[in-house]
């Protein structure tokens, strides 16, 4: 959430970003609602003025026993405090609506970040490794994993409906290879704490990281009031939710391998075959913790960390730079690493690594104390995708496949798979 005082002080900054953004949004309306807010508490304190001064009226009336003069200030206290109670009315509704127009703005992007209405604008930064030759006509995913009889939608479709997979055998302890792998190479490499969060949260969990109230329709919603996560991001940035951690504490850096649960409400059509899109996957995630002036640093960091995972899984890839319209809702600036997929004959996003500054932290109210210092300050937040199981399934599957539709396991997969050194039909 952004600070209202900020957008007071810089409002033509505010409306170029949020241009940028693609949001109609203008800190003229909400400069509007926080003047109505602010003349309401300064009127609220002009009647606590008159109301100790009416006191003191009484106080002097009764002294000098002059009754009458007593009772006609008692009824203009009795008004005050009608008064008081409708503005402080109007000042709760009055903060609520402000509180709510923030809610739905985006955060501002930082400088340098491409300035475009979507994919189109994003910039690459750089690109590792080389897209493998093969002298066959590459199969995509969905493809290869039933004819192993490894992937099965049909059965998936019985239980649960669409955009679900059941794996089986081989390719399963495959995924669960990726997982141990990824999760030993950020925990002994990398320096990120192994946590396991709740899977479902509170409504206030989510509002903190920005998914709710603008995304709720591509969230799925218990009977009692709680929320599948759609990504470890929301429990494990919350940790340190109306928390103030202490200066020498940072940075704090998690992660954690989950499920993560989306309805995808804005993909009817796209994506369908195979697993690139799916309403349940599995997915190792790095939050990040900072003090701000480390939070830039943390993202390039945060970012080589999900780097290593495709490095040593020989996959080719490249970083890119999102652009002002394709950025996360949240998020200041981002990198996505998109591996490439010699079936699809593109290049898919696995990763996307974000800086939020201190706007969570605020939906939050995340702080942190220097030592010797007697105010609190704003943590600044990180998050990105270490990676995604089910992309780096897939990325394994369509760039190790062999001929005869075989898939080679990588070299450094193969002690999480018994030394197993090839994924076989049976």
């Amino acid at each position: 959430m952004l600070d209202i005082k900020w957008i007071r002080e810089n409002p033509q900054t505010f409306d170029d970003a949020m241009a940028q953004r693609g949001s109609d949004c203008v800190a003229a309306d909400l400069i509007e609602i926080d003047e109505k807010r602010r003349k309401i508490l300064a009127d609220l304190q002009d009647l606590q003025e008159q109301r100790n001064t009416a006191s003191r009226e009484i106080g002097q009336a009764l002294s000098m026993k002059d009754a009458a003069r007593a009772d006609k200030v008692k009824a203009e206290i009795s008004q005050i405090k009608s008064s008081t109670q409708a503005g402080e009315e109007n000042a709760r509704a009055t903060a609520a609506a402000l509180n709510e127009a923030l809610a739905g703005i985006p955060n501002i992007p930082l400088d340098g970040v491409p300035v475009g209405p979507d994919e189109s604008a994003n910039v690459v930064l750089h690109m590792i490794g080389e897209k493998p030759r093969m002298n066959f006509e590459p199969k995509e995913q969905f493809e290869i994993g039933e004819n192993l009889g490894m992937m099965d939608f049909e059965a998936a479709a019985k239980l649960a409906g669409s955009r679900f997979t059941v794996l089986r055998g081989n390719l399963a302890r495959l995924e669960r290879a990726l997982g141990a792998f990824m999760l030993d190479l950020h925990t002994g490499e990398h320096g990120y704490t192994e946590t396991v969060p709740p899977l479902m949260v509170r409504e206030e969990v989510l509002f903190g990281t920005g998914q709710l109230p603008k995304f709720a329709d591509d969230l799925f919603h218990t009977a009692d009031g709680r929320w599948l996560i759609p990504t470890a991001e929301v429990p494990l940035t919350n940790l340190v939710r109306e928390e103030i951690v202490d200066h020498s504490s940072l940075p704090i850096r998690l992660t954690a391998l989950t499920p993560c649960f989306r309805a995808e409400a804005g993909a009817a059509g796209r994506d369908t075959r195979g697993m690139l899109r799916q309403h349940q996957f599995m997915k190792v995630e790095l939050v990040s913790i900072t003090e701000p002036q480390s939070s830039m640093a943390e993202l390039d960091r945060m970012t080589a960390a999900a780097e290593e995972v495709l490095k040593r899984l020989g996959l080719h890839y490249r970083v890119v730079m999102l652009s002002t319209g394709d950025m996360g809702f949240a998020a200041q600036k981002t990198h996505d690493i998109e591996v490439w997929l010699p079936g699809q004959d593109t290049y898919r996003e696995i990763s996307s690594c974000s800086v939020c500054g201190d706007f969570q932290a605020r939906r939050m109210n995340a702080r942190y104390r220097v030592a010797g210092e007697k105010g609190t300050r704003f943590v600044h937040t990180l998050n990105g995708s270490g990676v995604a199981l089910g992309r780096a399934l897939i990325a394994v599957i369509e760039n190790y496949q062999n001929h005869d539709g075989s898939v080679t396991v990588p070299d450094v997969l193969r002690p999480y798979m018994g030394g197993m050194e090839k994924i076989e039909a049976v």
